[in-house]
């Protein structure tokens, strides 16, 4: 099985933003599920959905703890479906990436993301692949915190619904060939006008 956790925060407040692409991007992958059960409270504390991708089962995960307290989710889930960290995908935001840009990497550092620091804290381990979603952009030094829980704006939208097509499309990849081959379908970057694409080394 894989287990794909979306993070992000609970609440009507925060429904669209750019903290909670995670939530955004695991709904999408739901509708793709054959079988799905749909979503439903979890044994712990999490929202639930199951259903199958091919032949495999995919466990959908969106921790219901505020961000700063993810990892307490993903260890219940882990331990409550007997999963190993290696089927473990997390999705997330990340500022320091522009708007539309993804990156799927198998371990690192938490790079100041609350959401990945405590489930590197809990799991005790950094080595759990993750799907950076990148929603970085023009705010000023300190508003980082304001800038993640706004919504995107009325120039962002069309970028930032494609870039959760894409990370339901790479979970999906992932799940279908592994982590480390869809590194060389999944990781993406915007092309503005004028530019050329980037070579698959700077990704």
């Amino acid at each position: 099985m894989k287990v794909i956790v979306g993070l992000g925060n609970v609440g009507r407040e925060y429904v669209g933003t750019r903290h909670n692409i995670g939530f955004d991007v695991v709904d999408l992958v739901e509708t793709k599920l054959s079988r799905s059960s749909g979503w439903k409270a979890g044994r712990g504390d999490y929202y639930l959905a199951k259903g199958f991708w091919r032949d495999e089962e995919i466990i959908l995960v969106k921790p219901t703890t505020f961000m700063n307290l993810s990892g307490r989710a993903v260890v219940q889930v882990l331990q409550f479906f007997k999963a190993e960290i290696s089927d473990l995908l997390i999705i997330c935001d990340d500022i320091a990436i522009p708007l539309g840009a993804l990156r799927l990497r198998l371990r690192g550092s938490d790079g100041g993301h609350n959401g990945l620091k405590s489930i590197i804290y809990d799991l005790a381990t950094s080595e759990f692949p993750r799907l950076r979603c990148g929603v970085g952009g023009d705010f000023r030094k300190g508003q980082q915190v304001s800038y993640v829980l706004g919504k995107f704006g009325p120039g962002e939208i069309k970028l930032a619904t494609e870039l959760i097509e894409r990370t339901a499309a790479g979970c999906l990849t992932c799940s279908e060939v592994g982590f480390e081959k869809a590194m060389n379908t999944v990781n993406y970057s915007p092309i503005k006008e004028g530019e050329k694409e980037a070579p698959k080394e700077a990704l």
